[in-house]
């Protein structure tokens, strides 16, 4: 591996460094903007969740079901 590793490289074509760099740059273009998604949609999932909290109140509990007995009437 070593006498491959130290031996002569092959030249790499000019046209191929620009090719990465471009799919270089589009990759992280595209994960800025997934990342930029991401962070939209756990945004509004937030805010849904604070105006359900705040109209449905579930940390009261629910209205009772029957009405007490009168007694004394």
């Amino acid at each position: 591996m070593r006498r491959l590793l130290d031996g002569p490289h092959p030249a790499v074509p000019p046209e191929l460094v620009v090719e990465a760099m471009r799919r270089g740059a589009r990759r992280g273009r595209r994960r800025a903007r997934a990342r930029r998604l991401l962070w939209l949609v756990l945004s509004v999932a937030f805010l849904v969740f604070v105006v359900w909290a705040s109209v449905e109140q579930p940390w009261n509990p629910p209205p009772a079901e029957t009405t007490p007995p009168l007694n004394g009437w």
